[in-house]
């Protein structure tokens, strides 16, 4: 395995909110990639209790804490904002100042590797129009080999990211084009699934209604309007850590809860052809969303009404 770099060139944008016990892991794992520039948002406290004012206090004396050589931004809110709210237009202000960059939520915690796998591709597919991000994530839990370093998938895993301004700039929160998509039947043509086209229909409806409080299925969406493909490693090189009751939308553990990671080697192996993988993207739509994520949701649930 080659040296990995000192330091990081690519600047990070790391969101924030009032978790310290999180922020504190995920923030050394940014300290020692030590990237030139860091931007960091904090939003402001949903409520006005005296634990979480400390919490949210906590996490902004972690931010404050920067030894390495590093100009910083930051972004912190003056009033509460909604997850959609607050995540988008701390990504807008970071494009708004950066080409392309890393982004890191507070309970998403990278490899070492992960900095310069996002670095070296960022640079790698820079003017590529096809791609839309880079991911950390790989949720195949050992079900797909491959030789090469990384894939391309239609799926945008964002639990620890990268992109570029250009990109980004497709990026509608309030999906404005989605009726016409729906009533077009486009879904019908990407997934030829009745199964996968209802699930999405169904979350695209009620995202485009501002009935989850989310920042993440518009980003997706924007992807697939756009025809644009996501870098996924063939390792998982983020795990989330913030599942629990302190989250937002993770707050059942399930088998994605604490996920481990793997280091990536280097050099990087590039794929041949930059095609998507379909047998990887089926097992995904399977797990994750419209097939098995579904069955556990329904026994969940009846597991509630017995209890």
């Amino acid at each position: 395995m080659f040296p990995l770099k000192d330091h990081l060139e690519t600047s990070i944008l790391f969101i924030t909110f009032r978790r310290p016990d999180t922020t504190a892991k995920v923030f050394e794992a940014i300290k020692q990639a030590k990237p030139e520039r860091l931007y960091v948002a904090q939003n402001f406290p949903g409520s006005d209790t005296p634990e979480d004012i400390k919490k949210w206090t906590d996490v902004r004396s972690i931010l404050e804490n920067v030894d390495w050589d590093c100009e910083v931004k930051r972004l912190y809110r003056t009033k509460y904002l909604t997850a959609k709210a607050s995540i988008s237009t701390a990504i807008d202000w970071f494009f708004q100042n950066e080409k392309e960059g890393i982004i890191l939520e507070d309970d998403c915690l990278p490899d070492s590797t992960f900095f310069q796998f996002c670095e070296e591709l960022l640079e790698r597919y820079r003017d590529d129009e096809r791609i839309a991000m880079i991911s950390g994530d790989n949720f195949q839990f050992g079900k797909i080999e491959m030789e090469e370093s990384y894939y391309f998938s239609r799926y945008t895993h964002i639990w620890g990211w990268a992109s570029w301004r250009r990109s980004w700039n497709n990026y509608d929160v309030h999906m404005k084009h989605w009726p016409l998509i729906r009533d077009k039947k486009c879904l019908q043509d990407m997934f030829h699934n009745e199964k996968a086209v209802r699930y999405w229909t169904s979350i695209f409806d009620k995202t485009y209604m501002g009935n989850i409080d989310t920042w993440d299925y518009q980003w997706l969406f924007t992807c697939w309007i756009q025809n644009q493909l996501t870098i996924l490693p063939s390792v998982n090189l983020v795990k989330n850590i913030g599942f629990g009751k302190e989250a937002v939308h993770t707050k059942v553990q399930n088998q994605f809860a604490d996920l481990q990671t793997e280091t990536m080697l280097f050099p990087l192996k590039h794929p041949d052809f930059l095609m998507r993988n379909y047998v990887a993207d089926n097992l995904t739509e399977n797990t994750n969303f419209s097939g098995e994520k579904l069955l556990l949701k329904a026994f969940h649930k009846i597991g509630q009404m017995l209890k």
